[in-house]
């Protein structure tokens, strides 16, 4: 048994060598890529389906403009997705459980948007930091707050999916270690708790795919 429960998220390392890179590469080699014949497979007509569902529904509230970020919007969440829910597959690793990875997603993205902004529609862009009609004494306090709130929205990006994921792994992890306990002792219970542990496997899966979509739509906004 783990001394730790949070040794679950460390980076798995073999002769040395840190796993994650292939955790990290591991999603892009499972899609299939689509080809060149008139008619696909189901699987790969299915996978089009679904990006282009999720495309159209990320890109409906941005103007013409923004559509060029398309591509690497549903990349981002095709890679956010994939690593989540391999994730949930026994002995395996989670890169999206560390905050590294996920700030290291959130800030560059965040930054193109921020400074894409500023050259683009620069009144626009500094006409959010101050809502229509506020008050003259509220002005400089308003002007800091979204400021604020601005440079922490990154930071908020990143803890947001690493912290969900990593509480449902620790639910997940202590439901199993007290239906295994208790399989010698109270099988009743343990069957219980085994059912609680499948459905919160569902949750958890849910939780995964939503996360991903939460993520690159707010970068999108």
């Amino acid at each position: 048994m783990m001394a730790n429960l949070f040794d679950q998220f460390m980076s798995p390392t073999y002769l040395g060598m840190p796993l994650i890179v292939l955790a990290l590469g591991l999603p892009w080699i499972l899609w299939p890529s689509p080809s060149t014949r008139w008619l696909n497979n189901r699987l790969i007509t299915l996978q089009s389906w679904f990006l282009n569902r999720f495309t159209q529904q990320l890109l409906l509230p941005i103007n013409t403009g923004g559509h060029k970020w398309a591509l690497i919007l549903a990349s981002l969440m095709t890679f956010l997705l994939s690593m989540n829910l391999l994730g949930l597959l026994p002995y395996t690793f989670t890169p999206t459980t560390q905050l590294s990875l996920n700030m290291g997603l959130a800030v560059p993205f965040w930054l193109a948007t921020v400074i894409i902004g500023m050259r683009n529609q620069p009144t626009a862009a500094l006409g959010h930091l101050l809502p229509e009609g506020t008050p003259t004494p509220l002005i400089p306090v308003l002007i800091v707050i979204e400021t604020i709130s601005l440079f922490i929205r990154p930071l908020a990006l990143g803890v947001r999916l690493t912290a969900n994921l990593t509480a449902g792994h620790l639910l997940i992890q202590l439901i199993a270690t007290a239906a295994f306990t208790l399989m010698t002792t109270m099988t009743t219970v343990a069957l219980l708790t085994t059912s609680i542990l499948f459905l919160l496997t569902l949750l958890e899966i849910a939780v995964a795919m939503i996360q991903a979509y939460v993520f690159v739509l707010l970068l999108s906004l």
